[in-house]
């Protein structure tokens, strides 16, 4: 089954939070007999900072930030039998999408796939005219990767016919223990770029525990915090690439996790990095959030923070060897139930009927 997947980056990480994401579930599904190619657009100085090359699971299409180029790229879902959009492509999403609603076969599946559902439907909710909610009785089917119940009941409401949560996983490939790394030793380590929905966030999270604890050693990584205020006992260090993330997870003695303020407001959205640090065995602390025990269990996988003051509380009084024990059950857990092989057989379950149902209406 040929699919045409259209997305922000599968070459590039940078500024690409979804890159995880599209790059585990890809992979996977090709592994269930799709033959995919995925289509992104040159834009955000994405392609001086490519940290993979173009994979055997995948065809990568990168087309010029023009009009005229993402035309001719969507006019290629016509050879496709599943088209997906994504959300946050990041270059004339609105025309992307319409375009390729025209230009998709009758009898193709048409699927929009939110990878921020959150902040996406906190966009449209109050804009009846907007070109998706127009589009969402066109599609068969919008697939997210995060937000429950709380998400699926929202795009319903607003008219898409199906709506399922396709969750963030592991790619066991890619993310898992490594030896530890000087560079990153630490007491506790936050990576995660400068955004405007996750800055406060991260103030009391990490920058507040930090300021608590001037004894304590603690790293950030990311993209965007060089101007910001922060603690001595903080070492910036700037874009961390995929390469590195899994020593990045693994050597200080936890790692934090702190959900955006739409994600964290609408709750069952773990972020990619949640199981990326599990996968690789860290101990992780995250923020408060609906939803986190269907995925780690509270005190046993990870350890959850209302506040700056609870971060900086754990982190006194976490032990090198209460660490390693929470990161192995992490670890467990996130094999045994949260993989992109899970995920994948999750979204096929999904697209195959879809395409059943497509062929019976096209008379094939």
């Amino acid at each position: 089954m040929k699919l045409a997947f259209y997305g922000s980056s599968l070459l590039s990480a940078y500024w690409n939070g979804a890159a995880t994401y599209y790059r585990g579930m890809l992979k996977a599904m090709c592994g269930l007999g799709y033959d995919i190619t995925f289509y992104e657009p040159d834009v955000y100085d994405r392609k001086n900072h490519r940290d993979i090359e173009p994979p055997d699971w995948a065809r990568v299409v990168v087309y010029d930030g023009t009009t005229a180029a993402l035309l001719e790229a969507a006019r290629q879902a016509a050879d496709a039998d599943v088209v997906v959009k994504a959300s946050g492509v990041g270059f004339e999403d609105d025309l992307l999408l319409n375009t390729l609603l025209e230009s998709s076969r009758f009898d193709a599946v048409r699927i929009f796939w939110d990878v921020d559902a959150p902040a996406t439907l906190l966009g449209i909710q109050d804009q009846p005219e907007h070109p998706l909610r127009s589009a969402l009785g066109k599609l068969d089917a919008v697939l997210t990767y995060g937000g429950g119940q709380p998400v699926v009941s929202a795009y319903e409401a607003l008219g898409a016919g199906i709506c399922v949560p396709i969750y963030n996983g592991l790619d066991p490939d890619t993310h898992h223990p490594v030896a530890l790394d000087p560079r990153y030793r630490a007491d506790l380590a936050f990576l995660g770029n400068r955004l405007p929905d996750r800055e406060a966030r991260v103030e009391e999270f990490f920058l507040a525990a930090a300021s608590r604890l001037p004894n304590r050693q603690f790293i950030l990584g990311g993209s965007g915090w060089g101007d910001k205020s922060m603690s001595d006992n903080i070492a910036y260090i700037g874009h961390v690439g995929t390469a590195d993330h899994n020593a990045f997870n693994v050597t200080p003695r936890a790692v934090l996790n702190v959900s955006r303020d739409s994600m964290a407001g609408m709750g069952f959205s773990p972020a990619t990095r949640v199981f990326e640090a599990a996968g690789a065995g860290a101990c992780l602390i995250t923020d408060a959030w609906r939803g986190l025990e269907m995925f780690l269990k509270p005190d046993e996988e990870v350890l959850v923070a209302r506040d700056g003051q609870d971060v900086a509380e754990i982190v006194r009084q976490l032990t090198t060897e209460r660490a390693a024990e929470i990161g192995r059950a992490a670890l467990a857990r996130v094999l045994a139930d949260h993989t992109y092989a899970d995920r994948a057989r999750q979204a096929d379950a999904t697209i195959r009927p879809l395409a059943g149902r497509r062929a019976v209406e096209a008379g094939q």
